[in-house]
This record gives structure tokens, C-alpha cells and sequence, in this order.
């Protein structure tokens, strides 16, 4: 967390609110979530410079900064950016890592509680070598049926393992990997390459569908994640699966099972409905 649907909602908040604007100061309070320059380097590149873009790739959120930069966030468990009007709590300040100093007054904070996230500088060159480590996007509309199978049945690992290898598929996390499989009725322990074509189908399906539809909802919000705007992500409220383990399924109604075999996370599924 946060994952592609929490990303993709601070991405476009971020993109529609602070897009144009200009970097007057850059103030680190926290240095050590920076990654290739250190604070005295990576205010001196931001300052003077125009956010054009802000977009999301994988887990990311990439601000495109005029002429010269890219900003990369990696937020991991309890990182995000936030847009302050001079409105927040001093709860909220307390985390906040580096702040940007925006022309129109206000401020942009990167806020992390633990500082596992990470803030990088990085150059055009830089930034296309970073990414071009990362898998395919579930959300791209090329990533077709025949495309998805051949990234999940070429490995022997298990299935809900591929789903979440960021170098296969960027963007899937835990939430999002157990959700889909229970949407598609596959158990997350099954090796990849056994899967059928209709399987693979059914499973590029449900991903696209849980996505999407967490992306509606602005995310999800257990404890930390808050949007760009400081609000709560609403697709808790519509989870099938993940934090209900030992709870009824809501398709057969038999118990759900938690269970950290699979890959070492906690893996929530239904023992009767996904084989």
C-alpha cells in the first residue's frame, strides 16, 4: 500500500491541482527518504521549475518538473503527497519529509510516518532506464487476453506471486492480487503455468474490473492512505476477500481462509469457490 488504484488517484488529483505550477522553495525536513541527491541538490534542481506533468507508473507518482527533472515517489506502506491550502493539522505536519513551495502559496508535501517511502531525483535518461524494469500495466488496453496469458503461464510460481511481480505486472499489490483472484474463482497457491486460457481470461478480467473499480472509489484506506486531498479512500467498503479472513464468503457463504503460505503476505481465499 499504496498500490495502482492509490497511486493512480493521488496521480490525477495531483495532475488537474498543481499542473503549471511553479517551485519557488523546497524545504527537507527528512532527508533520509531521498535517494540519488542529497537535500542541498535536490532543492537546487526543483527551484525555479514547472510541474507539467504529474502521472502514475506501477506503485510510482511521477512529477514531470520543467525543464529538466522528474520527482519519484515511491510511497510503499505509509508514504503520499498531500496539497496544503495553510488548512492542515499539526497532526499531519508532523510526517511531512520534503515540502515544495508552490507559486500560488501553496505547498506540497511528500508525508511519510515511517519513511520507508522514497523521494528520488531523476534525469529523462535516468527515469526511462528505472522503468524500463517494470512489467506490463494491467490497465493498458494492449494488454489483451492472449498478452496477459502469456505473462502468467510462462512462470511456475504461484499465481497470486506473478500477479504481484512488479518486473511481470506493475502496479498489483496484495489488496489487489487477492481481490481478483476471488473474482475469478482461482486459488492464489496454483502455479501459474497451469491455469487455462479461459482461466487467464477470467483472471485478466477481474483485475481489470477490481482496479477500476478502486480507482472509482479513490483507493482503499486502511490507516494511512489519504489522496493528494487528505481523504480517505471509499473501496474498503467493497472488498470480497482481503481483511476478512474467517469471515463468511460472500459468494458460497463458507468461512474465507488467511494464510501467509503463499508468498509470505496474507494471502485471504475461499477453499470452495477458487480452485
Amino acid at each position: 500500500m499504496p498500490e495502482l488504484p492509490e497511486t493512480e488517484t493521488i496521480a490525477r488529483d495531483l495532475n488537474a491541482d498543481v499542473r503549471a505550477a511553479t517551485i519557488c522553495a523546497v524545504y527537507v525536513r527528512k532527508a533520509d527518504v531521498l535517494r540519488e541527491a542529497g537535500a542541498d541538490e535536490f532543492a537546487q534542481a526543483l527551484i525555479g521549475g514547472t510541474i507539467a506533468r504529474v502521472w502514475r507508473r506501477a506503485k510510482l507518482v511521477i512529477l514531470d518538473v520543467a525543464p529538466l527533472w522528474h520527482v519519484v515517489v515511491q510511497p510503499r506502506f505509509t508514504g503520499g503527497l498531500l496539497i496544503d491550502h495553510g488548512t492542515l493539522a499539526a497532526a499531519e505536519l508532523a510526517y511531512v519529509a520534503i515540502s515544495l513551495q508552490l507559486d500560488d502559496g501553496r505547498l506540497l508535501h511528500y508525508r511519510d510516518v515511517r519513511r520507508l517511502g522514497t523521494v528520488t531525483l531523476m534525469s529523462p535518461a535516468r527515469l526511462a532506464e528505472y522503468i524500463s524494469t517494470l512489467g506490463s500495466e494491467p490497465l493498458d488496453p494492449t494488454l489483451d487476453d492472449a498478452a496477459f496469458s502469456v505473462l502468467l503461464r510462462g512462470s511456475r510460481r504461484a499465481v497470486k506471486i506473478v500477479l504481484m511481480d512488479q518486473r511481470i505486472l506493475a502496479g498489483v499489490g496484495n489488496i489487489y492480487a487477492n481481490e481478483a483472484l476471488w473474482r475469478a474463482g482461482i486459488d492464489p497457491s496454483r502455479e501459474a503455468r497451469a491455469l487455462s486460457t479461459v482461466e487467464t481470461s477470467a483472471l485478466r478480467v477481474a483485475l481489470v474490473d477490481v482496479l477500476s473499480a478502486s480507482i472509482a472509489a479513490r483507493g482503499t484506506s486502511f490507516r494511512d492512505y489519504r489522496d493528494a486531498r487528505g481523504e480517505r479512500g471509499r473501496f474498503v467498503a467493497q472488498l470480497a476477500v482481503y481483511g476478512r479472513a474467517g469471515e463468511a464468503c460472500l459468494r458460497c457463504g463458507r468461512r474465507l481462509i488467511g494464510t501467509h503460505a503463499v508468498d509470505g503476505r496474507n494471502s485471504v481465499f475461499c477453499a470452495s469457490c477458487q480452485r
